[in-house]
């Protein structure tokens, strides 16, 4: 049976109290907040034993486990939840309740921030970046004082539904209504994998499409553009946010051509480098990625060296550049474009015609007309551009910019690889025609002819031997004069074969002889030029 009793613990003598003796038993007896208190004295006289002012329940499980709780400052009430508790035992004794539906009943009246702080551990043991944490929290805490969400019971699909349909009343992007939505989804599911609820509620819940909405764009740096940017920064060397003009177009550099993200560029380390290799190249940790997966980016033999020799004194555990923060990048940036344009402005400035047509330009504009960025994280845009501009294959570009799936590339760089479509569709005409020419400069004519030829023997064989079997001559059964009518030529297909013979035919093979694909991926970018 449970038991029911008021704990005694120990707590200092009061300094103000008076020791008296009662019965043989000595006693403190003080005042605190106008009442007088009295309380027994421990064995050894330094301390009071003070009782609780609540019950505790204590009892056994079916196991044999002893377990307490507290059972409030009412006797009866704690002995009828001692009682209570042990029915329970007795029930799941006989296997009368099930252990997983009081699982699901702890955990649902515990409070969503409980549960919070425990997801919140979760993503910092996985791993994943402070910001990301501390962004999706933040969300999940948005997401559900707007829906009041106290306990796991109150968490509902109409609630979510109803808020980010608010979200896009007051003019919210998609793009952010799809990050809260996803923060919030992440974590319902969590909890369901976890066993902390039985399904997940918002399972039904649609997240926007980010692209439809995009309220940032961002455009390319040109090679042109890059060429005013790095020398008229090196010209003016002018310091900005911490950084001379050589350490900034160093930085803008490495950012073209490993197409690394600020947050990667400032986890570099003078011991990432491998400079001395062939081909050079530097690494990312995986905890400073974006994928949590470790990075190798090449770079070219003369952006090495000036590395090498930045980089010569510092000691391997020093940050490469000394990055200002992650807010500045952008305005740093911006700046050096400003600079560069107005000296672009200015060189036009004894042709007015000139001077007025690179005015309305977008050429070393921040913000182009089609309302396009150029800020720090464009560099990376800019280096997939520029690989699919020089005609890197897709493949080639996907590892380059480490992204997760060839869709993702293509969807973002597959306008820019040259020419492809056109000479797809250029070829459409030649093959609707049946025109010889599109068959001889492919070099599949004659092996379509050969195989051809080759399918009609062995229909020939086939029908040779039916006929043999019945115990006549193919001649006989008109089996002859039909495998030859079948193999007969027509008249265009021999003047095909007549052009074919006199021309000559590509190495029969399928790969491209392109040798653009054999040169370096890198749209070329002069750095030390």
């Amino acid at each position: 049976m449970a038991t029911v009793y008021k704990r005694t613990r120990k707590k200092p003598v009061p300094q103000s109290a008076d020791i008296v003796e009662r019965r043989g038993k000595r006693f403190a007896v003080w005042e605190s907040r106008n009442r007088r208190r009295r309380a027994p004295l421990a064995d050894d006289g330094q301390a009071v034993l003070v009782e609780d002012q609540s019950y505790t329940v204590e009892w056994f499980t079916w196991q044999g486990k002893r377990r307490r709780t507290s059972g409030g400052p009412d006797k009866d009430a704690a002995e009828a939840l001692g009682a209570k508790l042990e029915a329970d035992e007795m029930q799941r004794r006989r296997g009368l309740l099930d252990p997983r539906q009081e699982q699901l009943a702890r955990e649902g009246r515990r409070l969503i921030e409980a549960h919070l702080a425990d997801y919140e551990a979760h993503l910092k043991a996985a791993n994943r970046s402070p910001k990301h944490v501390r962004s999706t929290v933040n969300f999940i805490r948005e997401v559900a004082d707007a829906g009041r969400f106290v306990n796991l019971a109150d968490i509902s699909a109409d609630a979510v539904n109803r808020y980010a349909a608010e979200l896009g009343d007051k003019g919210r992007a998609a793009r952010t209504v799809h990050a809260r939505l996803t923060a919030v989804k992440s974590f319902t599911r969590w909890l369901t994998k976890h066993g902390k609820m039985p399904a997940d509620p918002l399972a039904s819940v649609q997240k926007p499409n980010p692209k439809r909405d995009r309220r940032r764009e961002r455009r390319m740096l040109l090679p042109a553009e890059w060429k005013w940017l790095r020398s008229v920064a090196l010209a003016e060397g002018a310091e900005r946010f911490g950084m001379t003009a050589g350490e900034r177009v160093l930085l803008y550099a490495v950012a073209v051509q490993t197409g690394l993200r600020s947050g990667e560029l400032r986890s570099l380390t003078r011991g990432r480098l491998y400079l001395e290799a062939e081909p050079p190249y530097l690494t990312c940790r995986a905890r400073s990625t974006k994928n949590a997966k470790d990075a190798r980016q090449y770079v070219q033999a003369d952006l090495a060296a000036e590395l090498r020799q930045y980089v010569a004194t510092k000691a391997p555990a020093a940050p490469v550049l000394p990055m200002p923060h992650e807010a500045d990048v952008a305005a740093m940036l911006r700046a050096d474009l400003a600079d560069a344009r107005r000296e672009w402005l200015k060189a036009a400035r004894h042709d007015a015609q000139e001077r007025a047509r690179r005015a309305d330009s977008d050429f070393l504009a921040a913000v182009n007309h089609e309302g396009e960025n150029l800020d720090f994280h464009a560099l990376r845009h800019t280096c997939g551009a520029w690989l699919a501009m020089s005609g890197a294959h897709p493949k080639a570009v996907q590892a380059v910019m480490r992204h997760s799936t060839i869709v993702l590339t293509m969807d973002t760089y597959g306008h820019l690889f040259p020419g492809q479509e056109a000479d797809t569709v250029a070829r459409l005409p030649g093959m609707l025609a049946d025109a010889p020419e599109a068959l001889a400069a492919t070099g599949t004519e004659d092996a379509a002819a050969s195989l051809g030829q080759q399918f009609g023997q062995q229909y020939l064989g086939g029908v040779r031997q039916k006929a043999a079997s019945v115990g006549g001559s193919p001649s006989d059964s008109g089996g002859e004069s039909a495998a030859t009518q079948a193999l007969t030529l027509s008249g265009d297909e021999k003047s095909r074969r007549a052009v074919a013979a006199a021309g000559e035919s590509t190495p029969g093979r399928n790969r491209t002889c392109n040798l653009r694909i054999r040169s370096p991926l890198l749209y070329p970018l002069s750095y030390g030029r």
